[in-house]
């Protein structure tokens, strides 16, 4: 198996897609007594968010990994310290100004937590860790409802 068969595999099973097709959906949970990994949730919500490391056609442009990995150690992890997932994906993005799309190297920042104000404040303080650390003009943030089970 590829990479990026390994890669698009766990973006399937992330999204529950891949749990279904493998018949896995419905499984009961395997944690128990684990207060962050509860058996059952309620008010949880999927939150990506995207972030732009630099020119799709030029890797040694704009963000690297080792600084990828340090913002997310340094800024996301402390906040998030039960768990979260990143895939690499293929953006585009249309600034201000401009007449067509820039091919964007990107990471996809996946957190899945309890829907509490204290949570949705850190989301914002990381998109706008980012911005201030790139000067990028925003991190797309994507939430919706999640129905989670360990």
């Amino acid at each position: 198996m590829t990479k990026t068969m390994r890669v698009m595999l766990v973006a399937l099973l992330l999204s529950g897609v891949g749990g279904s097709l493998l018949g896995l959906r419905g499984q009961s949970p395997t944690l128990a007594g684990d207060a962050a990994h509860p058996a059952k949730t309620e008010g949880w919500v999927d939150t990506r968010l995207y972030f732009g490391l630099g020119p799709a056609d030029m890797p040694e442009k704009g963000v690297s990994e080792a600084a990828w990995r340090e913002f997310l150690d340094k800024e996301v992890t402390p906040r998030f310290p039960d768990g979260l997932s990143v895939v690499d994906v293929y953006g585009q993005w249309q600034s201000k100004g401009r007449t067509s799309p820039s091919h964007i190297r990107s990471k996809m920042l996946i957190i899945d937590y309890p829907d509490t104000a204290q949570n949705r404040a850190k989301v914002d303080e990381i998109r706008a860790a980012w911005k201030k650390r790139t000067g990028d003009q925003s991190v797309l943030k994507v939430t919706q409802p999640a129905d989670v089970s360990f």
